[in-house]
């Protein structure tokens, strides 16, 4: 499994704790209030908003805070000051790591994933250094208990999902699918009642680097960090550590 697929199992399961927190409000409503600035208030006309929307719902946010952030996008009022900025870097093994965030202050933002970077034991790089070793994906996160996994394999492959995996021991199921194929294979599947607990467009690995021991435990430290940063939206990683090493360092 890839780096990136490990991480998604992870942020499946921290969601909720997370959404206590107020932790992921606070970066859905950031997503969907420049989604709607870049491309309009109608979910079924922007895909980005539309996906920021269910990963809204899939952390249970409430509507009202939804419509307030499409509201004020589309208004060009609190996401006109907020600007999306990428950085780069490596991690323990040689592990490339995207850190995308979204800020009104470039300086404390690049200052801050800096500082993570430098107390994680990583280096930040220049911008492009990692970047091609990644492509974007479309991808949807289904809780398995909840669905068929042969009408949602049936329904995501029609559409023009490229495949569709079954992680039993995480107890997901996740649909791959190209940008460009994100908005189709999205409305398919509402159309087919099949709700994803996350949809976004990711940005994958073209390899994996193996990881294990102290290194993996100091490279997952080093990725949690940098999401615990207020500016940062997501982080993608080219790691591969085994189940029996997720279990033990998470265990």
């Amino acid at each position: 499994m890839s780096g990136h697929s490990k991480w998604s199992t992870i942020k499946h399961k921290k969601a909720a704790t997370d959404a206590k927190r107020g932790k992921l409000f606070t970066r859905y409503i950031r997503e969907i209030t420049i989604a709607a600035r870049a491309g309009g208030d109608d979910p079924d006309a922007n895909p980005r908003l539309r996906a920021a929307i269910t990963a809204a719902k899939g952390v249970n946010m409430p509507k009202d805070n939804i419509e307030r952030a499409i509201s004020r996008g589309a208004g060009g009022d609190d996401g006109a000051n907020i600007d999306e900025i990428r950085y780069e870097g490596y991690g323990q093994a040689g592990v490339a790591i995207l850190v995308d965030c979204m800020t009104d202050n470039r300086k404390r933002t690049v200052a801050d994933v800096r500082s993570a970077f430098n107390k994680g034991g990583g280096n930040m790089g220049e911008s492009g250094c990692v970047a091609w070793m990644f492509h974007q994906k479309g991808q949807f996160i289904f809780e398995s208990a909840s669905i068929d996994e042969e009408v949602l394999m049936d329904v995501a492959l029609e559409a023009g999902a490229d495949d569709v995996e079954e992680h039993a021991d995480d107890g997901i199921s996740i649909v791959s699918c190209t940008p460009a194929d994100f908005g189709t294979v999205q409305q398919a599947l509402e159309n087919a009642a099949l709700q994803a607990q996350m949809a976004e467009i990711s940005w994958v690995p073209e390899n994996t680097i193996a990881v294990e021991g102290e290194a993996a435990e100091k490279l997952l430290a080093l990725i949690e960090r940098l999401e615990e940063l207020d500016d940062v939206q997501n982080v993608y990683a080219n790691y591969d550590i085994s189940d029996a090493e997720m279990e033990r360092i998470h265990g």
